[in-house]
């Protein structure tokens, strides 16, 4: 593997851990804010907020949203 590939293995790993510890976060956030809903109800509604991301329906990123993939030219 030369240096480029290695970067970039270490940015998808990066990303990787990111996403993680980003449900691992709003799985605290449902339980604490529904400590009533059992183990599995709890990953339902994450698995919920993942398809539908209230607040970045469109991506995280302010902008005009543009189909994908685009057009080639």
């Amino acid at each position: 593997m030369n240096a480029q590939q290695e970067a970039a293995a270490r940015r998808l790993r990066l990303a990787l851990d990111l996403f993680r510890t980003g449900e691992d976060l709003m799985r605290q956030r449902l339980r604490r804010k529904h400590p009533e809903l059992s183990p599995s109800a709890i990953e339902q509604r994450l698995a919920e907020w993942l398809r539908v991301r209230p607040g970045a329906e469109f991506g995280d990123a302010p902008g005009t949203p543009i189909p994908w993939p685009r057009p080639r030219r």
